[in-house]
């Protein structure tokens, strides 16, 4: 079903043995896993009663690539973001102690999940707590990408094995057993025992924190991991057990490529080979455009948060190695030392996902907007986002961003304008965000290629571009015009083709700009047309569509307008093109409601 539907396959392939061992000793949902991301839960979901529903796996109405409550009660959240089963895993447990509800926790979580702060500070609170909290620590050297700092190393050089614990804890029976005489004597044998073993044992980070320590142990091997989780069901205080495995395991091409096999598209199970997009992505216009500029400026930098290939930062870390920083699955950290970077003169470029943005508002706003650092920030997977439902969708940048002051917000529409707005935005020396969808560059318009003028977008009249060979549309004034965002500029064309058929004249005004926007310029280009319909790729609330209608309102209350954006609900799983649709962003939809909004002025007239 991943060859057909794509899916996380080389995280999953790697947890088979792990999650077997886990549904033998625990009884589930008694014993509640909470998986960390979840992305790898596929082997718990066939064990859970979801078999029959496998083959809709992560498409419209069907299973879910995440857990997901409302599926089942083996899942005990929703969940897709990365450093969160430690937190949520010790509230669930805390929670059922104070309502004397039986049953374990365990928390799985990776060792690039751990490279969080979120999942530290956690592990730091249950270490205080001492509740038998359970955490199972799969580590694989990966995340999306090869793990990166110096954590990742720390676990590579853990050599203890289950035969350590069996000898700990023969030093912690021994010693329990010395007779109590007096509290002078209690604090000496306290102090011996943690002496003993320091001595003979020295601790590692888990155990300063308070856990147990398991491991690390064979994650593919089920009898050993059988063995050991047996015995640590068994204890009454926090444990990690840390299991080694090796992601892909049992298809070759996933076990040699686990980056590209973590998050994949549709593919060919025979060879491996991946669909590709017919034209250039997006991403791939970013990557290029960066190459180049990297090239002629030797201050630029570019920074990822473990998301070097899917960000398109991929080439750049091959041929700027000493230019190109992957901090981990650490978005608050990347934000903040792209501030740093731009303290010192260099000219940081920040690559990261719309959704994983949001875990860094705090940083944009402290450290890079209030001091107005000169740095940039490309979004990608802005709007709507396929596949992965709920937790990736790129719906919010525009509604968090948009107020921040001293931030400047972008949005391109094609190959050229990414090139354009990325030069400018490194010359400009301030904070500049660009963000754009998960999807190919539409095919260019010549007026993409105007010069960049900040808070100004460009007008695409009819004639130029919906005429056609087969048809010549009179030279009249268009009486539609439709104010887009970049990554809905296809959906937007595509709108205006469908009214030309009826006989509509539209035209087409690309925004560019989110932020700052040139008010006067912008009421001078829409005064002429008697309908304008706005339409973004992200919430409505707080959008700038809301921004725009408006000023026109205010200005022009005769005119007739719509907004068309994302819903005040989250995004199920689907395809781009089906989440635009149910969002009444696909072009059948934008032409039908200038429509109305043409049969609306006609009653009033």
């Amino acid at each position: 079903m991943v060859g057909k539907n794509g899916g996380h396959l080389a995280s999953n392939l790697g947890v088979v043995e792990l999650t077997i061992a886990l549904h033998r000793v625990f009884e589930s949902p008694k014993d509640a896993f909470v998986w960390d991301v979840s992305h790898q839960s596929y082997t718990h979901k066939l064990l859970t009663g979801r078999y029959s529903q496998f083959h809709t796996l992560r498409s419209k109405g069907g299973m879910a690539g995440f857990t997901k409550r409302s599926e089942s009660p083996h899942d005990f959240f929703d969940a897709g973001h990365s450093s969160t089963s430690v937190s949520s895993g010790l509230g669930l447990l805390i929670g059922r102690d104070l309502q004397n509800q039986e049953g374990k926790v365990v928390a799985i979580i990776g060792d690039g999940a751990l490279t969080g702060g979120m999942a530290m500070e956690a592990l730091s609170h249950a270490g205080l707590l001492s509740k038998n909290l359970i955490v199972v620590l799969n580590d694989n050297q990966m995340s999306i990408s090869q793990n990166t700092g110096s954590l990742s190393r720390y676990l590579s050089r853990l050599t203890m094995t289950s035969s350590y614990q069996s000898v700990r804890f023969n030093i912690d029976n021994l010693v329990n057993r010395l007779p109590v005489l007096s509290k002078f004597f209690t604090k000496f044998i306290f102090r011996f025992k943690r002496s003993l073993k320091a001595l003979l044992f020295p601790n590692n980070l888990f155990v300063e924190l308070g856990f147990e320590y398991v491991g690390p142990l064979n994650g593919h091997n089920i009898s050993e991991l059988e063995e050991v989780l047996k015995k640590v069901r068994r204890l009454n205080r926090p444990v990690v057990v840390h299991v080694v495995t090796k992601k892909g395991r049992g298809y070759s091409f996933a076990e040699d490529d686990p980056a590209t096999f973590h998050g994949i598209g549709p593919f060919c199970i025979s060879d491996g080979t991946v669909e590709k997009y017919d034209s250039l992505s997006y991403t791939e216009a970013f990557s290029n455009a960066l190459l180049d500029l990297a090239e002629k400026d030797s201050r630029i930098v570019a920074i990822t948060a473990a998301m070097s290939k899917g960000t398109g930062l991929a080439s750049f870390s091959r041929k700027y190695p000493n230019r190109f920083f992957d901090v981990g699955i650490a978005e608050q950290h990347a934000v903040t030392f792209a501030g740093g970077l731009a303290a010192s003169g260099l000219v940081p470029i920040t690559a990261i996902y719309s959704t994983f943005m949001q875990r860094a508002m705090d940083q944009l706003i402290h450290d890079i907007a209030i001091p107005a650092a000169p740095s940039v920030f490309v979004l990608d997977r802005c709007g709507a986002v396929p596949d992965d439902g709920e937790t990736h969708q790129g719906a919010f940048d525009i509604s968090l961003i948009r107020p921040v002051p001293n931030m400047i917000l972008t949005a391109p529409a094609s190959e050229k304008e990414i090139k354009l707005l990325l030069q400018w935005a490194v010359d400009r020396k301030a904070p500049v965000v660009i963000r754009y969808p998960k999807t190919s560059c539409p095919s260019e318009q010549e007026a993409f290629a105007q010069p960049i003028e900040e808070g100004r977008g460009v007008l695409l009249r009819c004639h130029d571009v919906v005429a056609s060979e087969s048809a010549e549309l009179p030279d009249v004034q268009a009486s539609v015009l439709i104010v887009c965002t970049g990554g809905v500029f296809s959906q937007a064309l595509a709108a205006a083709r469908n009214l030309v058929l009826h006989g509509i004249l539209v035209d087409v005004y690309n925004l560019r700009f989110v932020k700052p926007l040139d008010k006067d310029f912008f009421l001078q280009t829409v005064e002429p047309y008697k309908v304008i319909l706005f339409v973004e790729d992200g919430v409505v609330h707080g959008g700038i569509g809301e921004v725009l209608e408006s000023l026109v309102v205010h200005q022009f209350p005769e005119k007739q307008t719509a907004i068309h954006g994302m819903p005040d609900s989250f995004l199920a799983v689907g395809k781009r093109d089906e989440i635009l649709k149910d969002c009444g962003l696909d072009s059948d939809s934008l032409a039908k409601s200038a429509m109305k909004l043409l049969d609306r002025l006609s009653n009033h007239e």
